[in-house]
């Protein structure tokens, strides 16, 4: 068996159509017509630029869900992470999420710059930037060991805001 990457997710969600809205309205998730006729509980969407069928599956379960405890009282996944291009992007992701009240931080692992999102059930994401192959640096490698605060600003300046990222790691060469 060769896996060699994540085809999609699949969440449990306490209101279907708010759960849609964020992932339409600030990640740009498309809606997908691919939901079984007579099940109205469920919906199917696609990230942007992604050839996936779909990325994200939703199940609605209710108002009364009470909150994962994963990671607290019970084991379970802690986030998905979801890759952009580039710096700009990333930036835009964080305003997008800031203004819809769901960035709840954001980190510097050195090859990776990351945000840290909740979506309306509370459920954490982390959007991130790779940095290409060909800037891999020592520096930047030792840096994985730490977290540090992530300046998109500097980073922009670093390696510029329309530079790809994940290119030779998660994108071919």
């Amino acid at each position: 068996m060769a896996i060699h990457r994540l085809n999609h997710a699949v969440l449990f969600v306490r209101e279907l159509a708010r759960s849609v809205a964020f992932y339409r309205d600030v990640l740009g998730f498309r809606p997908v017509a691919m939901t079984p006729d007579g099940f109205d509980g469920a919906a199917f969407l696609q990230a942007p630029g992604s050839t996936n069928d779909h990325d994200l599956g939703l199940f609605e379960v209710g108002a009364a869900a009470g909150p994962s405890g994963a990671g607290r009282t019970t084991v379970g996944l802690y986030h998905l992470a979801w890759e952009v291009d580039t710096l700009d992007e990333l930036d835009a992701t964080a305003a997008r999420l800031s203004e819809a009240g769901a960035l709840v931080g954001t980190s510097d692992h050195g090859s990776t710059k990351s945000l840290y999102a909740k979506d309306p059930d509370g459920l954490e994401f982390e959007v991130v930037w790779l940095v290409p192959a060909d800037r891999l640096d020592e520096q930047t490698l030792a840096a994985r060991k730490q977290i540090s605060r992530l300046d998109l600003a500097r980073e922009k300046q670093r390696y510029g805001g329309q530079t790809r990222g994940g290119v030779g790691i998660s994108v071919p060469s």
